[in-house]
């Protein structure tokens, strides 16, 4: 069979969306106490140096976003520790060695599986054979880890008089785009930084993501020009679904986030959010939008591959 040109922009081919496992599902954001109608949830949260106390924090918010029907709850960028270089290495955990090695994600694997809801948990430090990581773990309805995604684009920046950090001082890159069927649908995953990265979600919804988790924490002066803006431009480019979650906003932290935790439709529509306290904003996910609108703005069938070509190498390598 020969290949349209639109497929040829793709290498490989594109993947057909797969038929989500259902048609709508709720979704959960951390951001604490601010709550929209539907049931697809984030929870942002404020975050403290206690690492206990945050892993109290999370699991609360977590049974909370549950108990108002959320089957899909994303939670924000390192919620467990606070972000800096000088504490990623003091509460790192090694994830896959679990139990007490790993409060946090045993902690998320517990209420995954009694409360029967898919977690896609935000990040944590994460220590594995000598290095450290920025990591995001999902867990499905059944307690188990269903995948890893390591932080692949490391936040290196220098504004002067604004920001500087480089997290390349304490925490190594991950090498691996990481994609997961859920039980509540196909998700690509990504970390603060990653969102920048345009290719990265290309890659994802080639491989036939419903939607986009990124756990983070962008700042006071990259977050108000950039946050909403890069989000609503992964979700239109991709025509799928979007959905972020910060911490709430500590101004008498080190880093000060700056919040607003969102989810943006497969058309850039903002269709939930938040501001910068702590808030959990619940909203739906309604797959049967996306060929919709693929149909309505076929892009995908538009692509010009005799001109341009976006290459997965770890999908071509393994075939």
């Amino acid at each position: 069979m020969s290949l349209s040109s639109s497929d040829t922009a793709r290498a490989p081919p594109p993947t057909p969306l797969p038929t989500p496992p259902l048609t709508k599902a709720s979704h959960s954001s951390y951001l604490f106490r601010n709550r929209n109608r539907n049931r697809n949830l984030k929870l942002e949260i404020f975050l403290t140096p206690d690492k206990d106390r945050n892993i109290a924090h999370a699991r609360n918010a977590i049974q909370e976003a549950a108990a108002k029907g959320a089957k899909l709850v994303l939670l924000p960028e390192i919620w467990n520790s606070p972000y800096s270089n000088d504490s990623f290495p003091i509460y790192a955990e090694d994830i896959d060695a679990g139990g007490d090695a790993s409060p946090s994600t045993a902690m998320l694997s517990q209420l995954s599986h009694n409360l029967k809801i898919t977690i896609v948990g935000g990040s944590i430090p994460e220590r594995s054979e000598g290095r450290l990581y920025n990591t995001c773990c999902v867990f499905g309805t059944d307690g188990k880890l269903k995948a890893k995604h390591r932080k692949i684009h490391l936040f290196d920046i220098d504004i002067p008089g604004k920001i500087t950090f480089i997290e390349s001082k304490t925490l190594s890159a991950g090498e691996t785009p990481t994609i997961v069927d859920t039980e509540v649908g196909r998700i690509g995953i990504g970390i603060c930084y990653d969102i920048r990265f345009p290719e990265l979600a290309m890659i994802y919804a080639a491989r036939g993501a419903h939607l986009l988790c990124y756990p983070g924490a962008f700042n006071m002066t990259t977050g108000p020009l950039h946050w909403e803006l890069l989000q609503r431009a992964r979700a239109t480019d991709n025509q799928l679904y979007v959905a972020t979650c910060s911490p709430a906003r500590d101004t008498g932290s080190g880093y000060v986030a700056w919040g607003h935790s969102t989810l943006v439709g497969p058309f850039g529509e903002i269709l939930a959010t938040t501001e910068h306290e702590e808030a959990i904003i619940v909203a739906e996910i309604d797959y049967s939008i996306l060929e919709q609108r693929r149909t309505n703005l076929p892009v995908t069938k538009q692509r010009r591959g005799d001109l341009y070509q976006l290459v997965d190498f770890q999908r071509l390598n393994s075939h």
